[in-house]
């Protein structure tokens, strides 16, 4: 697989952060994270601040695998219209209000529902906010990919990325300081009239304009002829089976055909890159806590230092991404991520600092900018017009389940060797993306 050459210079590169789509996708993005925490770390604070048990307060994590399996409807979202609103708004922007609408409608239910009281509406009104934050992430996902060059992507990922981390501040800190002051309502109040924020934007963009190629084409006409084929079924299986022949076998089939032999490679590739990262961070808190820093230690300076350097990592991530292709950011986005976790095997070897706590929080979210924008920039080129929303909530779905599944015994470790081998065995469990790039890389080389 070939790589987007950029050769756009640095200042050309930066300009690009001007345009209106960048700026449109980090309202997107704002949109996209701000329900995030609600259904997570926030709903989690509201439960047992009214005295939820802790058992109950566990389950309702089991709303964030909505997030997980999006993937299972991304084909309605590229194939199915709404009605009047896919003729006023288009495909993507529809899908967007349509979601936006029922984040709404259903923040703002759950902000006149009290869950001591009604428990189980309570919990189905958080299982459908989830549900409309995941269908709005597939849609601005596919609208981020489709409405720019391939070799934009980096920027858009950049732009997204500071839209979300906003939002995750205003729903966490935000929210907890509105809940303090007034009410719990009324914090959940202020986040659903902040998603008017979303709506806003959605009408103010404009729908992209893309053109299928050939293979899809040709895969489209394969649909056509199955359903010519069957015409002696009954009508119903008949529309059912192409439709899932074209909405949800076509894009895999699709992914296959043009990538050939490379294909496996690179869902290898997607399924190992954050592994490192991911390993790591579940288990960052506890590791501070135990050298005996402060929550407000902690809190201060996780969120004023890995705020500002997440958003500087992303945004040099996009540049580069413009200014050098997918492969070489990729490279040093994995690199520096398994280079910062052997700075916290230093750390767990020396007294506590706060300075060093400052310097590897920095470093540590200054490489996973870097390395989270040019992996979204990267997904989004592998995409194919005809099936992005699927194809993109598949991989998306893919990097985080293997890392997920490995960083289930990260605690087992630090119990049974400490965090001095478990941060290097964080750093080495990252060489394979280490090499993958490489590979892909040289393979992209060769092609070229």
């Amino acid at each position: 697989m070939a790589e987007v050459q950029a050769h756009r210079s640095w200042v050309e590169s930066l300009r690009l952060y001007s345009q209106p789509r960048v700026i449109g996708i980090s309202f997107l993005g704002f949109s996209a994270g701000l329900p995030y925490l609600l259904v997570f770390s926030t709903l989690s604070a509201y439960l047992r601040d009214v005295d939820v048990s802790r058992t109950t307060i566990g389950y309702f994590g089991l709303v964030g695998t909505t997030y997980s399996v999006k993937v299972f409807w991304a084909p309605l979202i590229d194939r199915l219209r709404i009605p009047l609103l896919t003729d006023l708004l288009g495909k993507r922007r529809s899908w967007m209000l349509v979601a936006q609408c029922a984040l709404i409608l259903g923040l703002a239910q759950m902000a006149l529902t009290d869950p001591t009281a009604s428990l189980a509406t309570f919990a189905l009104l958080a299982v459908f906010v989830a549900f409309a934050s995941a269908t709005q992430d597939v849609a601005i996902d596919a609208w981020r990919i489709e409405a720019v060059p391939r070799d934009w992507q980096g920027i858009m990922a950049a732009g997204y990325v500071f839209g979300y981390r906003v939002a995750l501040l205003v729903s966490g800190a935000g929210a907890l300081y509105i809940a303090d002051f007034f009410s719990w309502s009324a914090a959940y109040l202020a986040m659903a009239v902040l998603l008017v924020v979303g709506v806003i934007t959605t009408l103010v963009i404009r729908e992209p304009e893309v053109t299928q190629d050939r293979e899809s084409i040709m895969l489209e006409q394969r649909v056509i002829d199955f359903m010519a084929e069957r015409a002696h079924w009954p009508e119903g299986p008949r529309r059912l089976a192409g439709w899932f022949v074209g909405a949800v076998a076509g894009p895999f089939i699709d992914f296959f055909k043009r990538h050939g032999r490379m294909a496996l490679g690179i869902l290898l590739f997607i399924g190992v890159y954050r592994i490192s990262d991911i390993t790591m961070g579940i288990m960052a808190n506890p590791f501070y806590l135990d050298l005996g820093f402060s929550k407000s230690e902690i809190a201060s300076i996780a969120k004023v230092f890995g705020f500002v350097m997440t958003i500087t990592g992303a945004a040099l991530g996009g540049l580069l991404v413009a200014r050098f292709g997918f492969f070489r950011p990729l490279l040093l986005g994995a690199v520096l991520v398994a280079i910062t976790n052997l700075l916290f095997a230093y750390m767990a070897t020396v007294d506590k600092s706060l300075q060093l706590l400052a310097l590897v929080i920095s470093a540590d979210n200054l490489s996973g900018g870097i390395a989270i924008a040019a992996f979204i920039a990267y997904l989004s080129s592998l995409t194919n017009v005809a099936y992005t929303a699927t194809q993109y909530a598949l991989f998306s779905s893919l990097m985080t389940l293997p890392a997920k599944l490995i960083s289930g015994v990260s605690g087992a470790i630090v119990d049974t060797y400490g965090y001095v081998w478990f941060f290097v065995y964080a750093s080495v469990i990252g060489i394979p993306a280490i090499l993958l790039v490489i590979y892909l890389l040289h393979r992209g080389q060769t092609k070229d």
